[in-house]
């Protein structure tokens, strides 16, 4: 079984070592075509302080804790150039 992997924005780092991030999704409604976005939050294993709004990779893992099987693999490169403007 492969693990999966999310890409998403911090919105909470507020946790020792746990960072939470959104992730949203599209899809389009059944009967009336509307894009509809959705967005789940999911807990995330992070050894480094990483700020609010950066966009980052999570990569599904073992159980860590009671609400943390993911781990955050690594900032995405493009959040952080374009931050710096």
């Amino acid at each position: 079984m492969s693990k999966k992997i999310l890409k998403g924005k911090i919105v909470s780092n507020k946790m020792h070592k746990t960072v939470v991030v959104a992730v949203e999704k599209t899809r389009r409604h059944p009967l009336y075509e509307k894009v509809i976005r959705t967005t789940k939050r999911y807990k995330a294993h992070s050894e480094e302080v990483i700020p609010e709004g950066t966009e980052v990779i999570i990569e599904q893992t073992r159980p860590l804790s009671a609400q943390k099987r993911w781990v955050v693999l690594s900032p995405k490169e493009d959040s952080k150039k374009g931050g710096n403007k």
